[in-house]
């Protein structure tokens, strides 16, 4: 493939985010400090929200997420920003509380825009049952916008990412393709019905996801966002465990996979790629099927460690909700790979 037939398109949301690599070496040189028994969950997993123990039956869960917008519609963009940031807390299992609103804007821009901006974040942290408590913003040469949420929720219930156990299914809850979308978007390549998919998956809360989920004997979970399905995969995955990927059962928005064989590429996409080139074993020769796991997704979905025999129950009661889920792998002993696509 030669360089002039691919389209590398830098955007907004969580393709904005710092490449894994890049991000782990940095936080190794910070010093982790005295540690605090109260701190059940820091940032030394790469989890989804901080989580500190207040008394014995209450922990407050903290998180923040913010990035530049990736569609023209400024209320739109408010409400895919807070539903992705408010997305952290569903990824523990807690409840959100309060939010704090994160802005950076140019002065010399219609401050209308802005305006919808926070009213689309401010619906969507109604509708997360949760409190618009103030904020912080700064002029900047560009707009960015996200939120700091709180929640809380029981020091027993927390959902780390690295609790898996062998046999476990994985189940994720919305269809991936975000990333390579708004990239052909960007261009204007994109259908838009398939627009339209993209901006319902990333103004669906994964609140009602993680309601139902909590019926059923979840051990782990997490959220796929910046560092695609494959990534946050990895950093599920202890030393003592494996993953296998069955692609054909990954719930995708269909025309994300003709918009990848034509090579309507993240710059996110391929440093995601990069960070798991040692990792992951394709048993399948599928490149756009390869680069829709390697999508960063902006207010993606949840992938979720199931116990077998509640896998699926739980299935069928997520896919009365909105947006299509699936089971599409299990996690086993630890073998020569730590992730294989078959």
């Amino acid at each position: 493939m030669s360089q002039e037939s691919t389209i590398f398109c830098k955007n907004g949301g969580c393709t904005a985010k710092l490449g894994p690599d890049i991000l782990s070496h940095v936080l190794k040189q910070i010093p982790q400090g005295n540690p605090d028994k109260d701190l059940l969950v820091g940032y030394h997993h790469s989890d989804d929200a901080a989580v500190y123990r207040l008394t014995e039956d209450l922990a407050m869960v903290q998180t923040l997420d913010f990035f530049p917008p990736m569609i023209d519609d400024p209320y739109l963009f408010g409400q895919i920003a807070a539903t992705n940031a408010l997305s952290d807390i569903y990824a523990m299992g807690a409840q959100v509380k309060t939010a704090l609103n994160i802005v950076c804007f140019p002065e010399q821009m219609d401050l209308n825009i802005l305006g919808k901006i926070l009213l689309g974040g401010s619906e969507k942290v109604a509708e997360a049952g949760g409190v618009l408590a103030g904020g912080h913003s700064i002029h900047d040469e560009g707009v960015k916008y996200g939120l700091s949420v709180t929640g809380v929720i029981h020091p027993n219930q927390i959902l780390a990412n690295r609790q898996s156990q062998i046999a476990d299914k994985l189940i994720l809850t919305k269809p991936l393709g975000i990333g390579i979308i708004c990239a052909a978007n960007r261009m204007g390549a994109a259908s838009t019905a398939s627009m339209d998919m993209a901006v319902t998956s990333m103004t669906t809360l994964n609140r009602y996801a993680s309601e139902i989920l909590k019926k059923y004997r979840v051990h782990s979970c997490t959220d796929i966002t910046g560092f695609g399905l494959l990534k946050h995969l990895d950093e599920m995955l202890d030393e003592s465990h494996s993953a296998i990927i069955l692609s054909e059962s990954v719930p995708v928005i269909s025309e994300a996979l003709d918009y990848a064989e034509n090579f309507f590429l993240t710059a996110a996409g391929q440093r995601n790629r990069n960070a798991l080139a040692n990792k992951v074993q394709f048993a399948c020769q599928n490149f756009a099927m390869e680069e829709l796991l390697f999508d960063p997704q902006t207010s993606g979905g949840l992938l979720v460690c199931i116990d077998p025999e509640d896998a699926p129950a739980a299935l069928r009661e997520l896919n009365t909700l909105s947006l299509q889920s699936n089971m599409i792998g299990e996690v086993v002993k630890r073998s020569d790979y730590r992730i294989k696509v078959i």
